[in-house]
């Protein structure tokens, strides 16, 4: 009896929150639409047996893995990141910090969207990733990206979208140079990059939008990269 009530309660109080979410939708799109098609191609190219998603935050990114049929694991660091903690309604997530993981176990795929740049520590991060991956493993990662130059904090920039300003944490754009450490340092390679414009501006954020994004070449302008890369075997 007492479980059915509390079953009843939660079942109502999660269609209030879905149907507050979807009164409340407004258009403004983002580069979503660009990382998960890149992301659900490598799966389906791949099969992964296993997949650990890093900094799920409360998406619904590792409900609609497990839904391909691939066991998949989703952590991110609930108690330091999030000031106000965290619950994600779709999937189980781990508390894990990236940079200091505790997993007790290795992953054929790790994948890891527009997270990376706000972990100040980004090497860390990189480094254990590729840790928690098996031999010839691979690791899908997208964000900000400007091939020839690194950026810190891109939210600081002149210029910046408005949206950045009220974000409590940093957003960095990695170049060629911090890509080539990781690679490095990590045995790793480069099976698939994508460079993608989303604003007339040097830097993610910055400038007027370009609506749709467009894909581009490495010597064109752009502020995102989609990346596949493979562990040695």
């Amino acid at each position: 009896m007492i479980k059915a009530i509390i079953s009843a309660v939660g079942r109502r109080f999660i269609r209030k929150v879905c149907l507050r979410e979807f009164q409340r939708q407004q258009y403004a799109p983002n580069e979503r639409p660009v990382e998960y098609r890149f992301l659900f191609e490598q799966l389906a190219e791949l099969a992964p047996p296993t997949v650990l998603d890093v900094g799920t935050g409360t998406t619904a990114v590792p409900s609609l893995i497990a839904n391909c049929g691939i066991p998949v694991t989703a952590i991110d660091n609930v108690r330091d990141f999030w000031p106000r903690g965290m619950f994600n309604r779709h999937f189980h997530v781990l508390d894990q910090d990236i940079t200091a993981p505790t997993l007790g176990q290795q992953f054929d795929l790790i994948s890891c969207l527009s997270v990376l740049e706000h972990i100040r520590d980004q090497g860390r991060a990189v480094d254990a990733m590729f840790r928690l991956l098996r031999p010839g493993g691979h690791l899908v990662l997208t964000g900000p990206f400007t091939a020839h130059r690194y950026c810190e904090n891109v939210y600081v920039l002149p210029g910046s979208d408005a949206f950045g300003k009220t974000i409590p944490f940093i957003c960095q754009s990695y170049s060629q140079v911090e890509l080539e450490k990781w690679l490095a340092r990590n045995h790793g390679s480069i099976v698939k990059q994508e460079f993608w414009q989303y604003y007339q501006g040097e830097f993610w954020s910055c400038g007027e939008r370009v609506s749709p994004p467009r894909r581009v070449g490495a010597d064109a302008r752009h502020q995102i990269t989609c990346l596949l890369l493979r562990k040695a075997g």
